[in-house]
């Protein structure tokens, strides 16, 4: 017969489904030479089967638990609290007591045990589950020891518990638990040892926390600990806090809150031999383990004792290096307005379609600036246009340079040789100069549709490998497109020519970030063009009630078929059908080829038309443009009048003009390349999906979406072979649901320090939330904090408030009155189309959606770059 009762040498990491994570990390920990670990046991999950399966009337309870969502919180504290009784209720079978018993009889009848539940969903690499469950510390005798048993199985169901699982997508019924009756060891000094910096998320610095007693009072927050930082061998840090009160068990059982003697409050809790004594052993645990720990420690009679380890999940993943050296990373992502992760194709894409290599870390993609940070002369170069596209990003970088000793810098007079991680991180100011000719910006235009017709007409017919191969062919010529040097030229003109605007406006008339104004209403924007499309849609729309009634109830991606049916249903469809031809390739976060767009999810634009109807009158996209171009204008005559009263007027006045022809003839190209790309990957996308649907008649695969788990390779295998292990797509979409999790960073270390960066401002109002000013303009009004487009139901004079945007966005802009986002920089396409639009704009502001909460009054500067909540 198996045993229900396991001691911890005969426990390890095979065992997770019997003891849980706490117990399957225990039984490791004992395997380790030199830790000392307190003898214990673990009562297996089949206790707990064996308890819960028994009990008809936990069956119900259950099923109604599984029907609630986080936010039931009273029906989940209601259920959850009888769940708990009729667990603690059930009466231990005799031979689960005998065992234990059993287990128990070689011990004085007076030791104290620790009794912990250890969940087979628990201390795991993707999910903690830390202090979900219940602890009892210093219980003795057996009729306390299995009346705590019995606690720990209900304390599954604490409220937290519950509430954490349902936001974690695990399943009631799935979950089990083991508990662990472990010795107690009633220590002088208790605390936890991070063996990564649970702050910077510095791998090579390890942070202790400790405290005098027990260290429940440290993890319940009733006091502050001491905090120490370690790296090699040294104690880089100390911050000796006063400890007023400590946690002690009893003599008879339990335990007691007390005051520490004056003489301990201020005194170090560790001697520094200690602490480098605690670094060495927390260092061979995360040797064992492989990865960085959460290890939580005792110190009695001088000895340590570890009672817990576990994985610390919370860390961002190092990109992979090939070397020792030390290496500096920066997000792709924050340059491309798309923090999400890329699933497995979409990442296989947009690899092949860069220049360049890229790392992969989280599910995102880093570039290694390393060998254009060691040039002073790229250095700069690249800082420069940092500072243009992410100033975050750049102080960031400056944090690493300025601290001397982390990249080796090369002599003045060595260039750098350009690495191939260089590539694509190609500084502004290479590209070739280019005439002021707007013909040049419609031939580029024309010269990309013509191309996206020739390949819509050749990738008919082509299936199996021969699709793969064409789409790699074809990705060459999307390449000579993207990175074509007249079409980047375009765009940089632009830019240059607002950076000089601003500069000289500044110097010679004290007028700041006039070129904001100046960008309105310019022409071949097709991303602002396809906000104001969206508001003739809602022109032919208008006039039909039934059509609206019956768009407001829309929540089916098939609502186009039904829509012919009501009075103006033919004019509706034929709207919104000649939309989707246009703009049915874009969606957010369109860089990723897996995204549903809007041809594939129509329902996304429903919330648009309607809020449209609600706050515009007819004709408003015409109106608007006008409106633009009429403020444009007038900026432009009142800038030139200025500049002929001044000393030269009419040389700067005559230079200033050629500089607005420049940036109103080319700015908005800026979004067409974007255009181009989505373009062609849409019609990737529509070909690799008939070729997933043969896969699935095939029962290759069991969802054609599902290969969006396979890289191109992968894909390709699998088309010609009809063989695949479905292990693989299980195991990437669990990845991918926990890299959904992670918050990317901007600047990544190859030690795992997050340099997060900050503005440098003076004279803020207080509490402002500081920012990037990208469009001129100082606006009140209500925040709307919107994460997903199709949550957007915006009145007139709101302001949107959100992660990023990217040009999927654009149609949302024309009812917003003002922008805020957490992620971007002067050149990103919400940047653009915001001053396109005249809405005043403050991007990059860290934490915005949680700082500030949907429906509040705020006030947005977008001249200076902060946001006021009032």
């Amino acid at each position: 017969m198996n045993s229900i009762v396991l001691g911890f040498q005969d426990i390890d990491k095979t065992k997770l489904m019997v003891v849980g994570g706490k117990g399957a990390n225990l039984g490791e920990l004992t395997k380790i030479e030199g830790i000392h670990v307190p003898d214990g046991l673990c009562i297996i999950t089949d206790a707990f089967k064996r308890i819960t399966g028994e009990t008809s009337s936990l069956k119900d309870l259950l099923d109604q638990l599984s029907l609630l969502k986080a936010e039931d919180r009273a029906k989940i504290s209601e259920l959850s609290g009888q769940i708990r009784r009729v667990i603690e209720e059930i009466a231990i079978p005799p031979d689960i007591i005998a065992e234990i018993t059993r287990f128990l009889s070689g011990l004085n009848e007076k030791t104290a045990f620790a009794i912990r539940s250890s969940a087979t969903a628990e201390d795991l690499p993707s999910a903690s589950f830390a202090g979900q469950q219940d602890t009892y510390l210093n219980i003795t005798g057996q009729e306390a020891i299995l009346k705590h048993i019995s606690k720990c199985w209900a304390s599954l169901f604490t409220e937290r518990a519950v509430t954490y699982r349902l936001q974690n997508g695990f399943d009631h019924r799935k979950v089990h638990l083991s508990v662990v009756v472990q010795k107690m060891v009633f220590p002088q000094a208790a605390g936890i040892l991070f063996t990564a910096d649970p702050v910077t998320s510095n791998r090579k610095v390890l942070s202790i926390d400790a405290g005098f007693g027990l260290g429940e009072a440290m993890v319940s927050g009733l006091v502050n600990a001491d905090i120490y930082k370690v790296r090699d061998g040294k104690v880089t840090d100390k911050k000796i806090s006063t400890k007023k009160l400590a946690i002690y068990a009893l003599k008879d059982g339990g335990t007691k809150e007390q005051e520490l003697p004056p003489e301990l409050q201020n005194k170090q809790v560790l001697t520094d031999e200690q602490i480098l004594q605690l670094e060495h052993l927390g260092r061979k645990i995360e040797e064992h383990f492989g990865c960085p720990q959460d290890i939580e420690w005792c110190l009695a009679d001088d000895r340590f004792y570890i009672v817990q380890s576990r994985p610390i999940t919370t860390l961002y993943p190092i990109p992979e290096a090939n070397d020792q050296e030390n290496h500096v990373y920066v997000s792709v992502g924050h340059q491309q307005m798309m923090t999400d992760p890329l699933k497995t194709l979409g990442m296989s894409l947009f690899l092949v379609t860069s220049f360049g290599p890229r790392f992969i870390a989280g599910g995102r993609l880093f570039v290694d600036v390393t060998h254009i940070l060691a040039s002073p002369e790229s250095r700069e170069t690249l800082l420069n246009t940092m500072g243009q596209h992410d100033p975050l990003m750049k102080d960031a970088l400056m944090t690493i340079i300025e601290r001397g000793d982390f990249i080796k810098t090369l002599p003045n007079n060595q260039k750098d040789v350009p690495s191939k991680s260089n590539k694509g991180m190609s500084p502004a100011g290479s590209h070739p100069q280019i005439e002021n000719d707007p013909a040049i910006v419609s031939d580029l235009i024309k010269r990309s549709q013509t191309s996206i017709t020739e390949l819509k007409q050749n990738i008919q017919g082509k299936s199996g490998t021969d699709l793969v191969d064409f789409i790699l062919e074809d990705i060459q010529e999307l390449k000579k497109i993207l990175f074509d040097p007249q079409s980047s030229a375009v765009f940089m003109a632009a830019m240059d020519a607002s950076a000089w605007i601003n500069e000289k406006m500044n110097e010679w008339l004290g007028e700041k970030n006039p070129a904001d104004t100046l960008s309105q209403s310019v022409p071949n924007n097709i991303t602002s063009e396809m906000g104001l499309a969206l508001l003739d849609v809602t022109d032919a729309i208008r006039p039909y009630p039934q059509v609206i009634d019956y768009l407001q109830h829309a929540k089916d991606d098939n609502f186009m078929t039904e829509l012919v049916k009501f009075d103006g249903g033919c004019v509706a469809w034929d709207a919104i059908s000649a939309y989707l031809n246009k703009y049915g390739m874009r969606c957010s976060g369109e860089i990723d080829i897996t995204k549903p767009r809007w041809s594939e999810k129509p329902t996304t634009l429903v919330p648009m038309i309607l809020s449209n109807i609600k706050n515009f009158e007819p004709n408003a996209g015409h109106r608007k443009f006008e409106q633009g171009r009429r403020v444009a204008l007038q900026k432009e005559q009142e800038l030139l009048a200025r500049l002929q009263q001044l000393p030269d007027g009419e040389g700067k006045a005559k230079e200033t003009k050629r500089m607005i022809s420049l940036l109103r003839n080319f700015i908005g190209y800026r979004e067409y390349p974007k255009y181009g790309l989505v373009n062609r990957y849409f019609v990737y996308k529509q070909a690799l999906l008939k070729e997933a649907e043969q896969l699935v008649q095939a029962k290759v695969i069991q969802d054609k979406e599902d290969i969006y788990y396979l890289t191109f390779e992968e894909l390709r295998e699998v088309i010609g072979t009809h063989k695949l292990d479905y292990q693989m797509i299980r195991q990437r979409k669990d990845e991918y649901k926990f890299y959904e999790k992670l918050t990317p960073p901007r600047v990544i270390t190859s030690d795992g320090e997050i340099m997060a960066g900050e503005y440098k401002r003076e004279n803020l109002p207080v509490g402002a939330l500081v920012g990037l000013p990208v469009s001129t303009g100082v606006i009140e009004g209500r925040a709307r904090v919107i994460l997903n487009m199709t949550d957007a139901d915006l009145e007139a004079e709101d302001i949107l408030v959100t992660s990023f945007t990217d040009p999927s966005w654009s149609p949302l802009f024309v009812s917003i009155k003002g922008l805020v986002t957490e992620v971007g920089g002067l050149m990103t396409h919400g940047a653009v189309i915001a001053r396109e639009y005249g809405l005043p704009a403050v991007i990059g502001v860290g934490n915005a959606t949680k700082l500030i909460k949907d429906g509040q009054r705020i006030r947005v500067n977008g001249t200076e770059g902060f946001v006021e909540i009032l």
